[in-house]
């Protein structure tokens, strides 16, 4: 999959850097060791984070930032890794979907960054776009209906688009038979390292729960 960060996106973050995990995998319905683990991170979480400090997090700071330069509400259009950091704060279980949904939601968790999970097999030609939503264009947010993407960034293949990092599209979403994986890590904050980091440990986690060897990772950003 190649993948193509457009100008609109570096005009805003020329600091952008995004990773691409690229992996076969088998879906289960459910791991209670991954949920363990996630419990685990929820109780350290709760012991170091609050609602408000949880803004002040680089990785989540710099997507709110973005959000604002695209002209979107970041306090409405919330990035889903700070929806998912918040619901653990308060207290309140993740939703359980299905142990890739579930181990990716770990990762964005751990990381701070908005990632998109994707059924590759989904995507129209072998090309995907990071730009920026546009007036009117059509998205079915999954779980959501029909959302206004104006104003944030979104990836698009050939049909149109697939992620952004308030929701991913119904069309390109994980199921349980998902056999072709493509994990979108999107470092706002420019920290290579860390965005490498993020990548390794999703790696891993297909490892120990989605019989995967892990796949490949490819680091992305304006040329």
């Amino acid at each position: 999959m190649k993948i193509i960060v457009s100008q609109e996106i570096t005009s805003v973050c020329p600091d952008f850097v995004g990773a691409c995990v690229d992996a076969a995998v088998e879906n289960s319905p459910f791991s209670q060791p991954l949920w363990d683990e996630i419990h685990q991170l929820g109780e350290r979480l709760r012991s170091e984070l609050t609602t408000e400090t949880l803004k002040e997090l680089p990785s989540i700071a710099a997507t709110r930032t973005i959000y604002k330069k695209c002209g979107k509400d970041p306090s409405r259009y919330r990035p889903a890794s700070e929806q998912l950091i918040r619901r653990m704060l308060q207290g309140k279980e993740l939703y359980q979907i299905d142990t890739l949904v579930d181990l990716i939601n770990l990762a964005s968790i751990a990381y701070g960054y908005s990632i998109g999970g994707f059924d590759a097999d989904k995507f129209v030609g072998d090309t995907l776009t990071l730009g920026i939503g546009r007036e009117g264009e059509p998205y079915e947010g999954i779980g959501r209906g029909m959302l206004n993407i104006a104003g944030l960034p979104v990836y698009r293949d050939a049909q149109g688009g697939v992620g952004t990092p308030t929701s991913d599209h119904e069309r390109t979403k994980i199921s349980l038979g998902t056999r072709h994986l493509v994990v979108l890590i999107n470092g706002y904050d420019g920290n290579e390292q860390r965005v490498v980091e993020n990548a390794r440990f999703i790696q891993q986690l297909l490892r120990n729960y989605a019989q995967s060897d892990g796949g490949t990772v490819t680091i992305y950003k304006h040329q």
